[in-house]
């Protein structure tokens, strides 16, 4: 792969130069109160930002927070964003209050050398995610207009052929920026010659939603955890009573297909926490997967499953997780998430947390963000990248 990178564009000189910095800021934002409730995301272009502001580039920043309508949703403003990254970079950051009108045209132009600016949300604007090419290339043409070159540290936004990920590059010299340079790196000894044994760890709500990734990993691990709402669907799919948990009845067949293909490579739970309802406060206990009562609905897989996942985790060179294996943000089946990421941590292998919700499940459970190899930023770019994909912001870099 060749892609040049922002120690490239520095080696140039950036003094006095406008530099547009597509960053992924899509923070969790808490409903009530509007602030943010997990900043990873801010802290993780950090090293890129403070790179270009030390040698004294004029930043612009721009991000997508939220999926607004492609206008205007103050609920959906990047205003709290531009606070914390201020503290965090330890000077005020400067914020237009919209996209590409009079407010950034303003805000960009006012800046002074190693000054940081952030637009307002790119959704906001219909062209950043249009499928018409004219119109995603006229808002491009304006987001290039605020800058002399491009870098990309938006790794979570890489599967996106969005305007300020594909079009923007193809009109300003463009490099990734340090964290997109370090999420390829990661991922690519995932897909090359990983340690083994290698052992993935899958969990979420949906067989759906990593079907593609199990089809592509299943010939290359060595074993597959499979925990959270998508493990019912496969306990359908060997017969099982799975009560009211969730279940994709058009995928119990696949699955059935995935577990006679597999060769025992999948590990499904042997107990699961059910409740009588979906309630931080709801009864619950633990049962055997072949004794999950007809009214009720896991939440979470048990301790002998962490005993035994974790058993699994223990001989591994190479860990690859993505997603929960219960309803972590609701204490009482937030154990089974714990285990298995504690597990993670203990065992003498490279490890890759996969974004998205086991990302925030890390932070949420007060787990040393250290003990892990990586914690990628992008929970749908990694197992885009996993599953072979062509990443358009990725293309559009080599280019």
């Amino acid at each position: 792969m060749s892609i040049r990178t922002l120690d490239d564009l520095l080696a140039e000189g950036v003094s006095g130069r406008r530099v547009l910095v597509r960053a992924d800021l899509n923070v969790p934002l808490d409903k009530q109160t509007g602030a943010i409730t997990d900043d990873g995301r801010i802290r993780a272009v950090l090293p890129t930002l403070g790179a270009l502001v030390e040698a004294g580039a004029k930043v612009v920043v721009c991000s997508h927070l939220g999926r607004p309508k492609g206008t205007p949703d103050p609920q959906f403003s990047l205003s709290p964003v531009a606070g914390r990254l201020g503290e965090l970079l330890g000077a005020p950051v400067h914020f237009a209050t919209d996209t590409v009108g009079e407010s950034a045209r303003s805000t960009v132009a006012d800046l002074a050398d190693g000054q940081v600016a952030l637009l307002e949300n790119l959704r906001f604007n219909a062209g950043e995610t249009s499928k018409d090419e004219a119109e995603r290339g006229a808002f491009a043409d304006q987001l290039a207009a605020f800058g002399d070159a491009y870098v990309d540290d938006a790794f979570g936004a890489v599967h996106r052929k969005h305007a300020s990920v594909f079009d923007v590059p193809a009109r300003l010299p463009h490099v990734a920026g340090r964290l997109v340079l370090r999420e390829v790196e990661v991922l690519s000894k995932l897909t090359g010659d990983p340690g083994r044994p290698y052992v993935v760890v899958l969990g979420g709500s949906k067989v759906s939603d990593k079907l593609a990734v199990i089809e592509a990993l299943l010939p290359t691990v060595d074993r597959l955890l499979i925990g959270g709402g998508m493990c019912f669907t496969f306990l359908k799919a060997q017969g099982l009573e799975v009560g009211t948990s969730l279940l994709e009845k058009d995928m119990v067949e696949t699955c059935r297909n995935l577990l006679e293909r597999s060769g025992g490579k999948i590990m499904l739970p042997v107990d699961v926490v059910v409740a009588d309802a979906f309630a931080p406060d709801a009864a619950h206990d633990t049962v055997r997967v072949d004794g999950i009562p007809s009214h009720r609905l896991g939440l979470d897989v048990g301790p002998e499953t962490v005993a035994g996942f974790s058993a699994a985790l223990s001989q591994a060179k190479t860990i690859f997780w993505n997603g929960p294996m219960g309803v972590f943000e609701m204490a009482a089946f937030a154990a089974g998430t714990r285990g298995v990421a504690e597990a993670i941590t203990k065992a003498d292998a490279f490890s890759v947390v996969g974004g998205g919700d086991s990302a925030a499940a890390v932070r949420a459970l007060g787990l040393d963000e250290s003990s892990f190899g990586h914690i990628s930023t992008g929970g749908g770019a990694s197992l885009e990248y996993l599953e072979g994909k062509t990443l358009p912001g990725i293309a559009a870099l080599e280019n």
